[in-house]
């Protein structure tokens, strides 16, 4: 056995927990988580870092959920919940800020906006997601939510060659503007991107996609994170049964 392995084998299996964070210290935990991975990562000029915290005036509207790490208690995953009642008290949902929504007041069914979704960059695994995704099936199944809406972040540090080699495969396999078309209100510049170059898709992005998420349309720069954000629709109804049981739904 290499010395890889042995490491490997020594480590204890970490323990998760998903939990909804209540109260303004658990909020609190949730925004410094943010700010950590948004600053560290994408160089992101947010509000509240004067604090160390990622802050807007849709968190207090908002349902914050989260992974924990047991063993030392950290907050390791969150993510924040938007439905339609909270968003019209809001006047709208987060992502009208970047997107023309075109269709949203047809969809039939209550919605669930989902955003600001960040994990620590050591758990940044399927098996955190997976926990994650467990807690978001019993709002959306306690709430009855026909739709998950939100965006999806990938890096333009390079100038925008990522998103548009990603956005490629994008449109030939995930793009559906049926029931809801999202026009970015600030779009990527134009960009020549060979043909040949292929890159990652980001593991949140890629797991929509898993999910049965489509793409609504194009991505708009988000200059303030400096990403661009692709805005995805799932209806609950079209959940990929393969993927079915992260979230405990029934399809």
């Amino acid at each position: 056995m290499t010395q890889t392995a042995l490491t490997a084998a020594r480590r204890p299996e970490r323990q998760l927990r998903a939990e909804r964070l209540i109260g303004p210290a658990a909020v609190q935990q949730a925004q410094a988580l943010r700010y950590r991975v948004f600053s560290a990562e994408f160089n992101a000029s947010l509000s509240g870092a004067d604090k160390g915290l990622d802050t807007d005036d849709f968190d207090a509207w908002c349902l914050h959920i989260g992974v924990r790490d047991l063993a030392t208690g950290e907050l390791v995953a969150t993510t924040r919940l938007l439905d339609h009642r909270a968003a019209g008290h809001m006047g709208r949902f987060y992502s009208e800020g970047e997107f023309h929504l075109h269709g949203l007041s047809h969809l039939q069914g209550p919605i669930l906006e989902i955003g600001r979704t960040c994990v620590a960059a050591e758990y940044r695994n399927g098996g955190t997601i997976a926990v994650l995704w467990s807690e978001l099936a019993e709002v959306l199944n306690e709430g009855n939510y026909s739709y998950l809406m939100g965006c999806a972040s990938i890096c333009m540090q390079d100038g925008g060659l990522q998103a548009e080699a990603i956005m490629r495969r994008l449109r030939e396999r995930y793009l559906c503007n049926q029931n809801l078309r999202a026009e970015p209100r600030n779009p990527l510049p134009a960009l020549d991107v060979p043909a040949n170059l292929i890159a990652e898709m980001p593991p949140l992005l890629k797991a929509y996609m898993r999910l049965g998420a489509k793409i609504c349309g194009e991505p708009c720069w988000d200059r303030e994170f400096q990403v661009a954000d692709v805005f995805i629709l799932l209806k609950r109804a079209e959940l990929c049964p393969r993927y079915a049981r992260h979230f405990k739904a029934a399809v």
